[in-house]
């Protein structure tokens, strides 16, 4: 179970790592946007984009415990 675990966390690491990506492309996009396209929507927004990513985070490490200190 400890293998199982050890894939968790690396899953929450990843997606980690996405979430920055994500959050920084549509953060420069909207902030571009406001700017030179008109856009109504304020570059903050863009912090909504983690909130599925923080979820998932979330449960790859509720797992990654739950499986690391299972007993069989």
């Amino acid at each position: 179970m400890k293998k199982i675990s050890v894939c968790f966390v690396l899953l929450a690491v990843l997606l980690s790592d996405v979430m920055c990506a994500v959050v920084a492309y549509n953060y420069c996009d909207l902030l571009w946007g406001g700017k030179y396209a008109g856009y109504s929507a304020p570059a903050n927004t863009a912090y909504f984009y983690a909130i599925p990513f923080l979820m998932a985070i979330i449960m790859c490490l509720i797992l990654a415990w739950v499986f690391r200190y299972k007993r069989q």
